[in-house]
């Protein structure tokens, strides 16, 4: 997992807008993307509450008659949805976990199903374009092993986090390691991962995430107000 081509000055620049993803490589993520970050990731509390009031109220079935929690089924296991979408390479990527993702999951991780997926465009001959390149690409690979590896957000959190604290030096070994030590990651379970398959395995988990944005993003644009 050696990277050895030189940084670019684009590494060093502000991370460009999702919606543009195969267009706008230099353009800076814009004021209003920020905002609607903290706004969603801020819902978090407000949709945990209503998740608690929710599951400890009497439900109401189709036929208007309200019922209690039916015998047997843990409530507990009904956890809310939240998702979040990056790059790795990306010093706004670092900001958002530091400040929103991590400081949320650190309340809620218990009430909520998360997911963590990437920015990129598929490409025709089934590959992925990354914003910063194919370093890029190899540092979302080995962050979807390590979220494949190893399920608990509390994991591979904490491993995203260490590596995104130094985005510009994603993919080098020697940063890899040093995560994985900090953060008991198997380092050569993550190669294995990210090579297996001459690298199929890799690209075909970055491709599924890449291509779960681009879902979530055409969604919204079909069903937020136009201009927001």
């Amino acid at each position: 997992m050696d990277e050895k081509r030189s940084r670019s000055a684009s590494q060093t620049q502000p991370c460009p807008d999702p919606r543009g993803a195969a267009a706008a490589t230099t353009a800076a993520m814009p004021s209003r993307l920020r905002h609607v970050m903290r706004m969603t990731l801020s819902l978090v509390v407000a949709l945990v509450v209503l998740y608690h009031v929710w599951t400890g109220a009497p439900q109401l079935s189709r036929h208007g008659v309200a019922t209690g929690p039916v015998s047997g089924i843990n409530n507990a296991n009904r956890l809310v949805p939240l998702e979040a979408h990056i790059i790795s390479k990306c010093p706004d990527t670092r900001d958002a976990l530091r400040e929103l993702i991590l400081p949320a999951m650190q309340r809620v991780h218990d009430k909520v199903d998360f997911k963590l997926n990437y920015i990129g465009t598929p490409t025709a001959n089934d590959g992925v374009e990354c914003m910063h390149g194919p370093s890029e690409c190899l540092g979302n690979i080995i962050e979807l092993c390590a979220r494949e590896l190893y399920p608990d957000p509390k994991i591979n959190l904490g491993f995203i986090m260490c590596l995104t604290k130094d985005y510009k030096d994603i993919p080098k070994r020697a940063l890899i390691e040093d995560c994985a030590l900090e953060h008991a990651v198997d380092f050569q379970s993550l190669n294995e991962c990210a090579t297996r398959d001459d690298g199929a395995h890799g690209l075909e988990l970055l491709r599924t995430s890449v291509e779960r944005t681009a879902d979530v993003w055409r969604h919204h644009r079909e069903t937020l107000p136009r201009g927001f």
